[in-house]
């Protein structure tokens, strides 16, 4: 992340922002529907189920940015496995772009504490603004590393994320 002197918090978010969904929707793009159900190990996530949940993790910006906490507890389940390479694309340019709008906030709304509990637990406080990098930007890059690596072992051409790809030279 980078700032300016006099920069807004958000300017700056959302210049990161804009990079890293920009980056993820290329890696997105390049989904086999056929391979949607392939692991590459018993014990990891589907190449669908990966992608599905790599869409969705802009969804944790309006919890941060929009309520005081996030109670574990009473936590939805994960989405069901997209099944097309096209309905994950949908959901995540849906979700990527709602997140976008709800970032629109101050630098004192972005500097508010932001709480994860779990039932009466508290696990951990920090600002919004914090919260936002690790549970949204470091999380989607963390992520899509995976489904980088996935892309690789079968076989589709990976994209340039931040320096030129071995596939694309670029």
């Amino acid at each position: 992340m980078f700032y300016t002197v006099g920069m807004a918090i958000k300017d700056a978010l959302l210049a990161d922002y804009d990079h890293e969904m920009g980056t993820t929707r290329r890696l997105l793009e390049r989904l086999p529907d056929d391979k949607l159900s392939w692991k590459p190990h018993e014990k990891s996530m589907s190449l669908g189920g990966l992608a599905t949940h790599l869409g969705n993790i802009p969804h944790w910006g309006g919890t941060i940015l929009n309520d005081a906490f996030f109670d574990l507890a009473t936590a939805t389940p994960n989405l069901p496995e997209a099944g097309s390479r096209a309905a994950i694309l949908t959901a995540f340019d849906e979700t990527r772009s709602r997140t976008r709008g709800w970032m629109d906030k101050t630098d004192a709304e972005y500097n508010a504490m932001w709480t994860l509990k779990r039932g009466s637990q508290q696990m951990f406080s920090l600002p919004r603004v914090s919260a936002f990098r690790s549970f949204v930007l470091h999380h989607v890059i963390h992520h899509r590393g995976q489904l980088s690596v996935y892309l690789r072992l079968i076989g589709v051409p990976v994209p340039a994320i931040y320096g030129p790809s071995a596939d694309e030279g670029i």
